[in-house]
């Protein structure tokens, strides 16, 4: 953690990598849901402000570390010392869990200094915040659209990056994320006795070339073989079988597929190299 002005460090929150380097601008003080009063205006040494800022962004009082930072903002806009205290608040935000205010935080950085070498950590920060918001796959996934978009932005602006790299990994993590929610709008549907509309749900993972990377997708093509043999499209059910033979050959779900199709009569050409898992786990969970 820098500190002077002229020094930078590594800050990790939950295997984040977070890279310090230096900020500007002024938001409302949050803590927890709480009103905070502003600090009392008095005129004080830069330097004094932002190392207390600092101190406390040490000693884990985020709080009261972006009402120095901010104060800093206040009484020195537009110094070097006011760019980098932006970029603290934006850490001291997101340690706090005040994901909005650490997001608005980074849009203003952005907004002020885009040519900056210190956006791509602003960038970086925005789409980490809403990656730390993504909810389980029953519930709606704004923020994890929101999420995805900021790290394919990270990735395409900063390539070769130490925040390129995390959000490539975080992408993967999102598109999983927005399989399973398109799986469990299709498993809805067939619990629901529509097939028509379960298919299209199943074939948005298999058709999507993000989500043909997940763990979603071989379940996807055993459903679609499933939902096909039940509306009587055999040949549609075997297609989608090979296909799930052809490349999860060692897939439980595809050693249920072959269990359905050879007993309908059909005859995949490849055979599993998994054993079944059981009944339980051909039904549709919920």
């Amino acid at each position: 953690m820098p500190t002077s002005l002229k020094s930078s460090s590594v800050l990790r929150r939950g295997g984040v990598v977070a890279l310090i380097a230096v900020a500007a601008l002024t938001t409302a003080a949050c803590n927890g849901g709480r009103n905070r009063p502003r600090l009392a205006y008095e005129e004080r040494p830069v330097e004094l402000l932002y190392n207390t800022g600092y101190e406390r962004l040490q000693r884990h009082r985020w709080a009261d570390a972006v009402d120095y930072f901010q104060e800093v903002e206040r009484q020195h806009p537009y110094s070097e010392w006011s760019r980098r205290a932006i970029l603290m608040q934006i850490y001291a935000y997101y340690q706090n869990g005040n994901y909005a205010e650490s997001i608005a935080a980074s849009d203003r950085f952005i907004q002020l200094f885009p040519g900056s070498p210190s956006a791509a950590y602003a960038y970086y920060m925005r789409a980490t915040c809403h990656f730390e918001q993504i909810v389980d796959v029953g519930r709606d996934q704004a923020q994890a659209e929101q999420a995805l978009a900021g790290l394919r932005d990270v990735a395409r602006r900063y390539p070769g990056s130490s925040y390129a790299t995390d959000a490539v990994v975080k992408i993967d993590m999102v598109n999983d994320q927005l399989a399973g929610k398109e799986m469990n709008i299709g498993r809805w549907y067939q619990r629901a006795n529509q097939p028509l509309a379960a298919i299209g749900r199943y074939k948005a993972v298999v058709d999507n070339e993000a989500f043909q990377r997940t763990s979603h997708t071989p379940e996807a093509l055993y459903r679609l073989v499933e939902v096909y043999l039940t509306l009587g499209l055999k040949d549609e059910a075997e297609r989608n079988g090979s296909v799930l033979g052809y490349n999860y050959p060692g897939s439980p779900w595809y050693a249920e597929a072959y269990a359905l199709l050879t007993a309908d009569g059909r005859r995949p050409e490849t055979a599993p190299t998994a054993e079944r898992e059981s009944w339980l786990r051909r039904i549709i969970p919920g």
